[in-house]
């Protein structure tokens, strides 16, 4: 039970990354006196869907390709290595070296130097640095991350937390925008675009093998552990989203409306506890993006060394880290403008596998079905990609536009569904597999 606790914490750790601690600050701000029950909206798909994704990588075996080879095994393979490359090397690697650097250095930088360029190519140098050594033994990434850093993360967020409750900045306000008319559904689609279930269904494998690693090898067993530890981390993040969520919710009196989550928790830290509080806000950022990169490094090596058998992880672990650094130094900007599209289009495809692999046995696992909710899902989320690069195709978007739910980007639902219903049908009409 302790090692499962333990592993938990882990899986907390690498869950919340700059990202998911920027955002509640912000939802607090808009949604005001409709503070919990946009919270309860944002946490069923920032935290319901991310522990679903981990269970459904547990009872299908261990991978993210195991479920996408039930469509086809060369779409196994082609589907995950995009997944693993975009939230991997590509992008979500990078990603918290540039978030760390921009909210945890660049505060105590004078202007003339972090206009420069080689204070980022020295920071990423150091931060993969430490991914490096961290992410080299898998089997110690349970004492490392669930004994070490998740303590001090959780200590630096319990510092403003406790103090925002203590001694609150002001009374909470009104709702305003999206937040005012209908607060729980604003709430529920920001938490899906979170982009969670991806990378769960990425750290799925970092999560069995450290079980594997502490003697937990048969499924059941594996089962039951993956269950615990993903309990654990989902009351980490709840606690951890609703405290930041009311620090974002009383500050606006003292700092005023912010356009991002980032300088919400920037000023508030500051005006809780002055200079420090920004002190305490760089050790946050850089301890939460540091478990996610070690997180990632480890995950993308452990992949490609199913892939590649002929080389080992730490040569993989080199490879990855090394080149997110490289990667790291276009700066954050570029690497959302180049990320999103991609992400935009993946995204649902991983849901809908994700969603029907906890149901395939019901239609006996029939190819077909997976397919048609593939393909219509694909059909909607590349025209949300295509927009999102800033590409709009408006002969086809303008029809798309009618689909239930399309403003707020989960267009594909119904279509996915649809798709689905008819790969059911067509499969029990015919007796041979499909």
């Amino acid at each position: 039970m302790q090692k499962n606790f333990i592993i938990g914490l882990m899986l907390f750790a690498l869950f919340l990354g700059a990202g998911n601690i920027i955002f509640p600050p912000l939802l607090g701000q808009m949604a005001g006196d409709d503070l919990w029950i946009s919270m309860v909206g944002f946490l069923i798909t920032g935290v319901g869907l991310p522990l679903i994704a981990v269970l459904a990588i547990a009872n299908s075996g261990g991978s993210l390709q195991t479920i996408a080879s039930r469509v086809n095994p060369t779409f196994g393979i082609i589907f995950t290595l995009v997944i693993y490359m975009a939230i991997g090397p590509f992008f979500g690697i990078p990603r918290t070296a540039t978030v760390s650097y921009e909210i945890g250095i660049v505060p105590f930088l004078p202007t003339s130097i972090s206009s420069t360029s080689w204070p980022l190519a020295l920071f990423t140098i150091i931060f993969f640095a430490i991914t490096l050594a961290l992410a080299l033994n898998p089997a110690k990434l349970v004492d490392r991350i669930g004994k070490v850093l998740t303590p001090i993360l959780f200590l630096v967020i319990g510092a403003l937390a406790v103090k925002s409750i203590v001694s609150p900045m002001g009374e909470i306000g009104q709702a305003r925008g999206d937040y005012a008319t209908d607060p729980f559904f604003r709430s529920f689609v920001e938490g899906y675009l979170t982009m969670d279930v991806i990378a769960a269904l990425v750290f799925g494998i970092v999560v069995i093998n450290a079980l594997k690693a502490e003697g937990v090898t048969e499924r059941p067993a594996i089962m039951k552990a993956m269950v615990i530890a993903g309990v654990v981390a989902a009351v980490g993040l709840v606690l951890v989203y609703l405290s930041l969520g009311y620090i974002g919710a009383t500050s606006v009196d003292v700092i005023g409306l912010q356009d991002n989550g980032g300088a919400v928790l920037a000023l508030a830290s500051t005006a809780l506890y002055g200079s420090s509080g920004t002190t305490i806000l760089a050790l946050t950022i850089i301890f939460a993006c540091l478990t996610t990169s070690v997180g990632l490094v480890s995950a993308c090596a452990q992949f490609f060394v199913q892939l590649l058998p002929r080389y080992s992880y730490k040569t993989f672990v080199v490879i990855f880290a090394s080149f997110s650094a490289l990667v790291a130094n276009v700066g954050l900007t570029q690497l959302i403008s180049f990320s999103v599209p991609v992400l935009l289009m993946v995204y649902p495809l991983a849901i809908v596998l994700m969603l029907l692999s906890f149901i395939d046995k019901s239609f006996d696992r029939k190819p077909i079905v997976y397919i048609l909710a593939l393909v219509a899902t694909t059909f909607v989320s590349v025209f949300d990609g295509l927009r999102g690069a800033g590409i709009d195709v408006k002969p086809v978007t303008s029809i798309l536009s009618h689909l239930p739910l399309y403003e707020q980007q989960i267009g594909w639902l119904v279509p996915a569904i649809v798709g689905a219903l008819i790969g059911v049908i067509i499969s029990s009409l015919f007796k041979r597999r499909l």
